[in-house]
């Protein structure tokens, strides 16, 4: 990544990971978008913000950190493109959990 990205309070930038999408059964049918399985995705931690504002004002920091890679809902986040390729940002709380290498 050439440019430095740091999101902000309890957001975090994901790279999500490249995966291939079955379009067609092992017959050859072809599957359409709609009748997909719905399946979470993988991603790997790019950069975090400083942490979540409690309701006393404190920053809590958050639980996520560079290099982590998450398991995140289908539609979490919020999809954009910096120098070409694509992440998402989300919050903290859209990730389901961090998968252990």
């Amino acid at each position: 990544m050439a440019a430095k990205f740091t999101p902000l309070h309890d957001r975090i930038l994901v790279l999500p990971a490249k995966g291939e999408t079955i379009r067609t059964t092992k017959g050859g049918l072809y599957i359409p978008d709609s009748a997909q399985e719905e399946k979470n995705k993988l991603g790997e931690v790019v950069s975090v913000g400083t942490g979540r504002i409690d309701d006393k004002g404190e920053v809590r920091p958050l639980a996520v950190k560079a290099g982590d890679q998450i398991l995140f809902g289908k539609y979490g986040g919020t999809p954009i493109v910096l120098d070409g390729e694509e992440y998402v940002i989300m919050r903290e709380d859209e990730v389901l959990g961090i998968v252990s290498k």
